[in-house]
């Protein structure tokens, strides 16, 4: 039956008819496949059929090419796996995907099924398929983990937090992950009940796994699947390139450091229609990486959407996404000496529901565990256009199995540009930006000047002493159609330039407070000009300027009518330094 069903199909598909056919001497069975697509064959045979028949071999096998290698397809079931939940099936996944490396390739069928693994390397040229109610079930069995011994845990940033996953590579090619089942980390039995015990699963902190781990790998793509309560950081990729990461659910909101993505000194990432719920940063971008897009996604976090920190991290996109509940900053720079970011576009991005929600942060100091004196970092050419936001104080995140504190800068928060002593952030632009702030903040905080001179979280510095944009020791700076709202009264200023110089501010829309010291606060800047300001509301004084070295500073046009003083002069800042003009 399924012989002649065979060649009536090779007649089919190979275009002859049944006269031409009987013409003709038969083809065999194996020459068919070699001429049939891999789907076509398992949409209209079965993949069960599929195997056996591929795998079949003529007694005049070695004489003919295998014209199904590097395509066929493993189901792990064949290798042993259950599938019922409770055996053990990390062995029959290993096996599927030795054979199908070992085969050059092909596909790893993960059916129906919930199959509980430990750990499990993937290898070059696999493509590991989860059908729909196909579940990869991370044991709670902690010793059913080990670590990756060729990933080090010292050289770049973040690799000490540690090399264990749940699916890992090392050096391989050509892995895809996709099919529409899940990953589930099983992350809440790596969490302890109590603070300093070890927690169900017996292991916790560097030794827990990844959902997805990869090391040095080329050709890389994930996509469509849904990565579930990992134990740790849900998609780590360390020193990769080629990397594709497509129309991922990430959902981890059980243990404090769960992470989306967390990318090292990566090249050549595109990202997109990702939806991450986290608990910890949802795409941080530590290391140096470069040539990274990331587009049509959405995200929500305790923590941070977009962190930086480290190495070179250059020619970046970041574009139509939507960021809501991030209680953490949505967009975070962290940049110390040695390190350098540049060329990095923001655009088209909602938030609403989030703190912060722009920080970037230029220490000039080495931090205590590295001692060794490198070059001041830099940070510059960074854009952002077509951004809405509602700021809002931090509330307990939603869903959340982990419980949230928070620190007064994270409740009083702005957009900060902070750099200190003789080290400057350079170029920064704002265009299209338009953010409403929740009020609240009183002129004790508004009046302070004296900022802490730290470049760590962004919460670090305290309550940022205006309620819209801190900028401190930048060069180049352009706020083009820019609105500073504020939905409750706040007695900070709106905009404060501390050592800021050549800046360019157009169509500036603020708020301000007939009780605040004033609307803006320009200390010791030069070579400001301002044009077609409008101040929405009634405000003592516009523009205090602060300090000797005030120069250069310029307000053409515009509308402040609703002031009672324009300009301000304060702590040696001369009135030349200041033109004004309707």
């Amino acid at each position: 039956m399924i012989g002649k069903s065979l060649k009536g199909m090779a007649n089919f598909f190979s275009g002859r008819s049944k006269v031409e056919h009987d013409v003709n001497s038969d083809i065999s069975r194996r020459e068919w496949f070699g001429r049939v697509s891999v789907p076509a064959v398992a949409a209209t045979i079965g993949i069960g059929l599929l195997n056996n028949t591929a795998e079949a071999k003529p007694n005049n096998a070695a004489a003919k090419p295998d014209n199904m290698q590097g395509a066929r397809i493993y189901n792990i079931r064949d290798f042993g796996a259950k599938g019922d939940g409770k055996a053990l099936d990390t062995k029959a996944l290993q096996a599927a995907i030795d054979a199908c490396t070992h085969d050059l390739g092909g596909t790893v069928l993960v059916p129906a099924g919930t199959f509980v693994i430990g750990t499990v390397e993937l290898k070059s040229n696999v493509h590991l398929y989860i059908a729909a109610q196909g579940i990869l079930l991370g044991t709670d069995d902690g010793k059913q983990y080990y670590a990756a011994d060729a990933i080090p845990l010292s050289g770049d940033s973040t690799l000490n937090d540690g090399n264990v996953g749940l699916l890992f590579a090392v050096k391989a090619d050509n892995i895809t992950i996709d099919g529409p089942g899940t990953i589930d980390g099983h992350g809440s039995r790596f969490r302890s009940a109590v603070k300093g015990e070890l927690p169900p699963a017996g292991i916790s902190g560097p030794h827990r796994p990844y959902h997805l781990l990869f090391h040095q790998c080329k050709n890389l793509t994930v996509r469509d699947i849904y990565l579930l309560n990992s134990a740790f950081h849900s998609v780590r990729v360390i020193q990769s390139e080629f990397v594709k990461m497509e129309g991922l659910h990430i959902r981890g909101r059980v243990i404090n450091n769960n992470d989306g993505f967390h990318f090292i000194s990566c090249r050549y990432v595109h990202m997109s229609n990702c939806n991450v719920q986290s608990q910890d940063d949802a795409c941080a971008l530590f290391g140096s990486c470069k040539f990274i897009t990331v587009t049509n996604c959405s995200f929500s976090t305790r923590w941070s959407v977009f962190r930086f920190g480290g190495g070179e991290a250059e020619d970046i996109t970041v574009s139509n996404c939507l960021i809501y509940e991030t209680y953490g900053c949505p967009i975070k720079m962290r940049c110390g000496p040695g390190s350098r970011f540049e060329n990095i576009s923001f655009s088209n991005i909602v938030m609403r529901g989030v703190t912060g929600p722009i920080s970037i942060g230029l220490g000039s100091q080495n931090s205590r565990q590295n001692t060794t004196p490198r070059a001041p970092g830099i940070v510059r050419n960074i854009s952002f256009s077509n951004i809405t936001a509602t700021v809002v104080k931090p509330v307990p995140l939603r869903d959340s199995e982990h419980p949230s504190n928070y620190n007064p800068g994270e409740i009083f928060s702005s957009v900060t540009l902070n750099a200190m002593d003789n080290v400057f952030i350079e170029n920064i632009t704002f265009n299209d930006v338009h953010i409403t702030y929740p009020g609240g903040g009183t002129i004790e905080q508004g009046a302070v000047r004296d900022v802490p001179k730290i470049a760590g979280e962004y919460y670090e510095i305290g309550v940022p002493p205006a309620y819209g944009l801190y900028a401190r020791n930048v060069k180049g700076l352009i706020l083009h159609n820019v609105s500073l709202a504020m939905a409750n009264a706040d007695l900070r200023p709106a905009l404060i330039l501390d050592n800021v110089h050549d800046v360019a501010v157009n169509g500036l829309n603020i708020d301000g407070h007939e009780k605040a010291e004033s609307a803006c606060r320009f200390i010791n800047s030069s070579d400001v000009l301002v044009t077609a300001v409008r101040l929405k509301n009634a405000a003592n004084v516009f523009l205090a300027v602060e300090g000797a070295e005030i120069k250069n500073i310029k307000i053409d046009g515009g509308d402040v009518s609703k002031v009672t003083t324009v300009v301000a002069f304060n702590s040696g800042a001369l009135k030349q330094s200041v033109r004004v003009r309707d």
